[in-house]
């Protein structure tokens, strides 16, 4: 046998078996501000006329990968259904397993970075006090719509790093500036920055209620996880992990739960016991 021939074979063999997986540079999709002052402008989304701002729900710490919930596609999420019935029937064990299982909001708006404009329109994503200065702003009667292309405003960002905060996360402000400008000058430029933008929705994996309810059983009995297989998880964007404020981005050991399904029983009816929780 021709072993040199062999080994160029094997090598091709093992390179066709290898999974085709694209590096994807998430600085060209997110915006995540710097240390410093940034001055940017909140545009129009291309895929909501009415709000700019897109609210997603994510949990982490079920896996060892953030999950985006089902509620954000409109469908039936088995991990708030579980944690709405712990809430029927009162206690503090229960309190406090249905807290740990609420989902984390995060916010996501198309923002052109000024001094950037090569970049395009990218994400900005944040939590709820960014959000609530943002939303604040833009109802006040002496600032209005401060996205709009002719007359709106830009925002200056600004962020202090954990030498500051005290925390291992950044923290951002935000204040609008005075003058109304327009978002370019050029018309067609404009015109692709309103429709070229990244879906906030479309950068995460969608989950089916099964992987979803299947996640929440190992979560709920880590004992048997090495009994089921491999992780079910595997995230679109695990690269990106935005922790300006500690959620949900921060990569967090996995949870265990003191919450059992009757453990005196066989696997096969507790498994049962577990389903019945999501019949109609």
């Amino acid at each position: 046998m021709d072993l040199d021939a062999l080994k160029s074979k094997l090598e091709e063999v093992q390179q066709k078996n290898q999974p085709k997986t694209e590096k994807i540079d998430y600085s060209t999709i997110y915006w995540k501000p710097p240390v410093g002052k940034s001055q940017i402008r909140i545009v129009p989304s291309a895929y909501n006329s009415k709000m700019p701002f897109t609210e997603l729900k994510f949990y982490y710490g079920i896996t060892h990968k953030i999950m985006s919930s089902p509620l954000n596609y409109g469908e039936k999420d088995p991990i708030a259904i579980f944690a709405s019935k712990l809430r029927e029937e009162y206690n503090k064990e229960n309190y406090v397993l249905a807290k740990k299982l609420d989902a984390k909001t995060r916010i996501f708006v198309p923002v052109l970075v000024r001094g950037e404009e090569e970049s395009g329109i990218r994400l900005w994503q944040f939590g709820q006090q960014v959000y609530e200065g943002l939303l604040a702003l833009a109802v006040d009667d002496e600032i209005g719509d401060y996205t709009d292309v002719v007359n709106g405003r830009d925002l200056t960002v600004e962020t202090v790093g954990p030498d500051s905060t005290g925390t291992p996360y950044n923290k951002s402000s935000v204040r609008v500036r005075l003058t109304q400008t327009p978002l370019s000058e050029n018309s067609s430029e404009v015109e692709t920055w309103l429709k070229e933008q990244p879906n906030p929705i479309e950068q995460f994996r969608k989950y089916s209620f099964e992987e979803v309810k299947s996640a929440l059983e190992k979560w709920l009995s880590p004992e048997d996880e090495n009994e089921d297989g491999e992780d079910i998880i595997d995230e679109k964007n695990d690269d990106f992990d935005d922790a300006s404020e500690g959620l949900p981005w921060e990569k967090d050991e996995k949870k265990s739960s003191n919450f059992s399904l009757d453990t005196s029983k066989v696997k096969e009816t507790k498994g049962d016991k577990f389903d019945k929780l999501f019949e109609e």
